[in-house]
């Protein structure tokens, strides 16, 4: 049976090689449980927010409390990288501030840690803002801050909470709030709270993503379609319809017990940053595997023979092709191994030299 060739993970176009860039959400390992106790009850809506690329504001009294925490809201979906902008620490001297003050404009998708006053004004019209209290205290008299509608925004300036109007599309996993709540009962060490935290986030990232990754694993050609005489085959498009219909035999429900509306927030995500991220790093990865498994195909493939009868402008395309193929790997430094370089440039010699002595000239100086 045939299987897709590329079960690895993705530009656009199938002759680009060049490798996503990588960008380092995190210098530490952030404490969110701390980061997230005041909150704790609301974390399965905020991680919707920061997966669907959400606008959010952070504000806090001070600029260690407001950073911590878009840097742990930052880290709620690894590994799925967010890919769109946020800011620890924002100011009234940033360039941008006009342009997120605006009211005559929709907030941009960008996580913000601000602490000047100022900004429960300004930035009022956000559609999700968490306020931190004074301190991150931990411990069972430490206070819980309320989900408040986005009506009560007035009060921003005196009482910490989730101030949104988003409609989560998932039940809350109450099995995890019961388990930190335990914890703090029981004074757990916040390392042990930390590493559940990330454990359960970590665990509902992959149950999200999995599907994803196996439908765009069926977009795959297959490896006998990839041939020595033949450009690189293409990867079927992205069809979101078509990956909702695969829910129904390989959607979240077989790695999560969470209820609610997946397919839901599949479209939602569809339409932000994290996914055009994401989708965009698989198909550079699938293009990077092409190149290779097309090389290591011209470098098996008998040339001399299918040289033969050829038209002597096919046969000197094919030198200049696999030249090319071969510089682009070094530029794009894809893992060609040494014995499929030499296979190559010996492949290429036998045919050149079976070629008018006019056109071994122009190869070999080409």
């Amino acid at each position: 049976m045939d299987k897709p060739g590329l079960q690895q993970n993705l530009t656009f176009s199938t002759e680009s090689a060049v490798p996503a860039p990588f960008i380092m959400p995190l210098v530490h390992d952030t404490e969110i449980f701390k980061c997230f106790f005041p909150i704790l009850s609301h974390i399965q809506l905020i991680w919707e927010l920061v997966l669907t690329g959400e606008p959010i504001v952070v504000m806090a009294n001070s600029p260690s409390i407001c950073s911590e925490t878009v840097q742990a809201l930052v880290s709620m979906i690894l590994p799925l990288r967010y890919c769109s902008d946020y800011r620890p620490f924002f100011t009234i001297h940033d360039s941008e501030f006009k342009e997120y003050t605006s009211r005559t404009q929709a907030p941009p998708p960008v996580i913000l840690g601000v602490t000047n006053p100022f900004f429960a004004k300004t930035l009022q019209h956000w559609p999700h803002i968490i306020r931190i209290g004074d301190s991150l205290q931990l411990g069972p008299s430490a206070k819980s801050h309320k989900l408040k509608k986005g009506s009560s925004l007035k009060t921003l300036d005196s009482k910490p909470g989730v101030y949104t109007r988003y409609k989560p599309f998932l039940a809350k996993d109450k099995t995890v709030l019961k388990r930190m709540a335990q914890g703090i009962k029981t004074k757990r060490p916040s390392e042990v709270q930390n590493a559940l935290l990330r454990r359960h986030f970590l665990e509902i990232t992959q149950s999200f993503m999995i599907p994803l990754e196996r439908y765009v694993a069926s977009l795959m050609p297959l490896l006998r379609n990839v041939s020595p005489y033949k450009g690189i085959p293409h990867t079927r498009p992205f069809d979101p319809e078509e990956f909702i219909k695969s829910l129904d035999f390989s959607g979240p429900q077989l790695t999560t017990g969470i209820r609610g509306d997946w397919i839901g927030l599949y479209r939602r995500f569809f339409r932000c940053a994290n996914f055009e991220g994401w989708y965009n790093t698989r198909i550079q990865e699938v293009n990077r595997k092409l190149q290779l498994l097309h090389l290591e195909a011209l470098s098996n493939a008998d040339l001399q023979s299918w040289a033969r009868g050829r038209q002597e402008v096919e046969v000197v395309d094919l030198i200049l092709k696999i030249k090319e193929k071969m510089k682009l790997a070094v530029k794009y430094q894809l893992p060609v191994s040494n014995d499929i370089n030499e296979m190559l440039l010996t492949q290429m010699d036998s045919v050149i030299e079976a070629l008018p002595d006019d056109l071994k000239a122009v190869l070999n100086n080409n």
